[in-house]
C-alpha cells in the first residue's frame, strides 16, 4: 500500500527500538470475541456463534491456516495489519470524508475578532507548524513514550506535503519531499504561497503576514466556483470528477499545487453570531464541514492529510484526514503550535521583495460545473443531517475518579453505557480507541464495550432495592474489566483488528470467507452505534466527528482535571437518536455517579 513510507533520518533509527506488533493467539481472540458478545445478544442466538467458532478453530476448520497467514505476514512485514486496516477502513471505504471520516479539533477561542486580527493570528500558526516540521525533518522530534514504552515516531513526516487521492475502487495517498509551498484559501479561492526564502531559511511571521495581506486583498469576491466542494463528496463520483478535471492542463497544475503544499490554511469568513451555549457547537461544526456551501465548505480541501482553520472571531481549529493522520500525532502538532504561540517570532525580517503568491486558476465545463452542484446539494443535505452538541462538564473533572482510584477514561466509558441505555432501554456495541503506536507501524485498535459487568452494573444502577454499596461494588468491577480490556488493547492483544485479519488473509488467500464473519451476531457486533474517542489533549480543545453508522451516535471527550469537554453527534434522518437527548443524559448520569461516589446526604 502507499501508505508508510520510510522516514530518514534519526527518527527512523529510533524506530527499530520499538517492537514488531504481535499477532494475538488464535484462540484467546476468540474467546474474548465470545465474551464481547455475552452482553449484546441473546443466549439462544449464541448457540450458533459458539459452533462457527468451534468449526473454525477445529480440525479442518480454516481458523489455524489463517493464523499461521497472518503470522508469515508479520514476519515478512513492516506491520501485519496496518496497511490492511487503512486499505480497508479508509482507503477502500466510499463515504464522503466530511463528517463521515475526517476528526475536526476546534481549540480555545483567540483574543481577536476582526480580520486583521485573524491574519496576524493566522501568520504566527504557519510559522508555528513550519517550525515543528523542522524539529520533524532534523530528527530532534523526542521519542514519545507511554507507559514507559517508546511509541513508533513513522508518522510525523508523513502529516505535511500528503494527500489523499480519490479513485473509483479505492483512494490513494500520495507524499511529496521538497514541497516550499503552503495552500492558502479564502472565499473559495486557492492560492499557493512559498513559506521558505530562496536560501531555505523559513519565512519571518512578518513576510508570511505580508504575503496574507496580498492573498486577502485578490480574494474580494466569492464569485468564484467553490473548486473544495469536490472533495466533499462520495468517494466514487469524486474519483470520476477528478479524473475529469485533470483532463486540462491548468487544472492539473493547480490541483497538483494544492496537493504537494506542506498544508492548507483557510482563512474562513465571518459567521452569523450565536449565544455562548452554542457557540461550542457551531465551531465545532464549522471546522468539521465549514457550515454549508453558503458559508464555508468552499475553503476546504477535504483530501488534505491536514487543514488549519482561522475565523475572524478568534475561533480556530484544524481537520486532518485519517488515512495518513490520527490523534496523537496530531496532539503533538497541536501542542508545539500552542507553545510557540506564546512567544514572540524570534526571526528577524530580511528586506527581500517577495514573489506574489501564485492563483490557482481552473478551468470549468459545463460537466465540471454539474460536477459542483451536484456536490454542494449533497454536501448540504450531509450537512443539515448532523446534529451536533457539544458542551463543557463542569461539575467535575479526571480528579474526582483519580480520588477514589478509579481511571478516568474507564468511568466515563461506563457512564456513556449508562446514559445510553437510560436514552434506548439497551446496551449496544461501542469502541473506544486504543493506540498502536508501541509496536512499528501501529495505528489503532478498538476496546469495546459493553462488558458483561458493565451490563449488570447498568441494570442495577435504578433499582431502588440494591444497596449503594453493592452498586458501587459493581461500579469498581465494570471499571476494573474496562481497564484489563485496555492494558490487552496496550499489549496489542485486543480482537477487533485480528478479526479482521484473519477475514482479510481467507480473501487473500482466494478462501470462502469463513462462516463465523457471515452470522448475524459479527454484523451486529460490529454496528457501532456509539463511537467514542479520548482527546489526548492538555488544552481545553473540543473534538468533533460523525457517527459510524446511520443509527448511531459518536461521542469525544476531553478529560481535564476539574471539568470535562464532550461533543456529541447523531444523525437527523434516524428518528430514534437525538444528540439532545444523549448530551443532557449524559450530564445527569455523570452528576449521579458523582452522587453515587460522594453522597452528599
Amino acid at each position: 500500500s502507499s501508505m508508510l513510507k520510510v522516514v530518514s533520518g534519526s527518527s527512523q533509527e529510533r524506530c527499530f527500538s520499538v517492537p514488531a506488533q504481535p499477532v494475538p493467539p488464535l484462540a484467546q481472540t476468540l474467546q474474548g470475541y465470545l465474551r464481547a458478545l455475552e452482553p449484546l445478544i441473546p443466549e439462544e442466538e449464541l448457540v450458533h456463534t459458539r459452533k462457527n467458532i468451534q468449526k473454525f478453530c477445529g480440525e479442518g476448520g480454516l481458523g489455524p491456516q489463517l493464523q499461521e497467514g497472518l503470522e508469515r505476514r508479520a514476519k515478512h512485514s513492516n506491520n501485519w495489519i496496518s496497511d490492511w486496516w487503512v486499505q480497508w477502513a479508509y482507503l477502500e471505504s466510499r463515504q464522503p470524508l466530511p463528517v463521515h471520516s475526517n476528526p475536526a479539533i476546534s481549540l480555545p477561542k483567540r483574543d481577536f475578532s476582526d480580520w486583521r486580527g485573524q491574519l496576524v493570528f493566522a501568520s504566527k500558526l504557519i510559522a508555528a507548524a513550519l517550525d515543528f516540521k523542522n524539529v520533524v525533518d532534523n530528527g530532534r522530534l523526542p521519542v514519545e513514550y507511554m507507559r514507559g514504552q517508546p511509541l513508533c515516531m513513522e508518522l510525523f513526516p508523513l502529516l505535511f506535503s500528503s494527500c489523499r487521492i480519490p479513485g473509483r475502487k479505492h483512494d490513494t495517498i500520495t507524499h511529496h519531499s521538497r514541497a516550499r509551498h503552503i495552500t492558502v484559501v479564502r472565499n473559495y479561492q486557492f492560492f499557493q504561497m512559498d513559506v521558505y526564502n530562496s536560501d531555505g531559511s523559513r519565512m519571518t511571521e512578518s513576510q508570511i503576514h505580508a504575503q496574507l495581506l496580498r492573498i486577502r486583498a485578490e480574494s474580494w469576491k466569492t464569485d468564484k466556483e467553490p473548486m473544495g466542494i469536490l472533495t466533499s463528496e462520495h468517494r466514487q463520483t469524486w474519483g470520476q470528477a477528478y479524473s475529469r478535471l485533470l483532463k486540462d492542463k491548468l487544472n492539473k497544475e493547480s490541483v497538483r499545487a494544492i496537493e504537494k503544499g506542506l498544508f492548507t490554511l483557510c482563512l474562513d469568513s465571518p459567521v452569523m453570531r450565536v449565544s455562548d451555549d452554542k457557540y461550542s457547537s457551531r465551531m465545532a461544526a464549522q471546522i468539521l464541514h465549514g457550515g454549508g456551501t453558503h458559508s464555508n465548505s468552499g475553503n476546504r480541501w477535504f483530501d488534505k492529510t491536514l487543514q488549519f482553520v482561522v475565523g475572524e472571531d478568534g475561533s480556530w481549529g484544524l481537520l486532518y484526514e485519517q488515512a495518513t493522520a490520527e490523534g496523537p500525532p496530531i496532539a503533538t502538532l497541536l501542542d508545539h503550535i500552542l507553545q510557540y504561540c506564546k512567544k514572540p517570532d524570534p526571526k528577524k525580517t530580511p528586506l527581500i521583495p517577495l514573489q506574489m503568491p501564485k492563483k490557482l486558476y481552473f478551468n470549468i465545463d459545463r460537466e465540471i460545473k454539474r460536477d459542483i452542484e451536484h456536490a454542494k446539494q449533497n454536501l448540504d443535505i450531509l450537512i443539515n443531517d448532523l446534529d451536533i452538541r457539544c458542551f463543557n462538564f463542569q461539575r467535575f473533572g479526571k480528579e474526582l475518579p483519580k480520588r477514589h482510584n478509579l481511571s478516568p477514561n474507564s468511568f466515563i466509558q461506563v457512564a456513556l453505557q449508562l446514559a445510553y441505555y437510560k436514552v434506548h432501554n439497551e446496551v449496544c456495541a461501542s469502541c473506544d480507541i486504543a493506540s498502536q503506536r508501541m509496536f512499528r507501524g501501529g495505528r489503532t485498535d478498538y476496546i469495546r464495550s459493553p462488558t458483561n459487568q458493565m451490563l449488570k452494573f447498568v441494570l442495577t444502577f435504578d433499582d431502588p432495592s440494591i444497596t449503594r454499596e453493592a452498586k458501587l461494588e459493581l461500579l469498581r468491577e465494570a471499571i476494573e474489566t474496562y481497564v484489563t480490556l485496555t492494558d490487552q488493547a496496550l499489549k496489542g492483544q485486543s480482537i477487533d483488528r485480528h478479526l479482521l485479519g484473519l477475514k482479510l488473509q481467507a480473501i487473500e488467500e482466494g478462501l470462502s470467507v469463513p462462516r463465523l464473519f457471515m452470522d448475524t451476531a459479527y454484523g451486529l457486533a460490529t454496528h457501532w452505534k456509539l463511537r467514542t474517542g479520548q482527546v489526548p489533549a492538555n488544552t481545553d480543545s473540543v473534538m468533533c466527528f460523525g457517527p459510524l453508522v446511520p443509527d448511531g451516535y459518536a461521542v469525544c471527550y476531553n478529560p481535564q482535571p476539574d471539568h470535562v469537554h464532550f461533543s456529541v453527534t447523531a444523525f437527523n434522518c434516524c428518528e430514534e437518536t437525538q444528540a439532545e437527548t444523549l448530551a443532557a443524559t449524559l450530564h445527569s448520569t455523570l452528576c449521579q455517579l458523582q452522587e453515587l461516589l460522594q453522597p452528599t446526604v
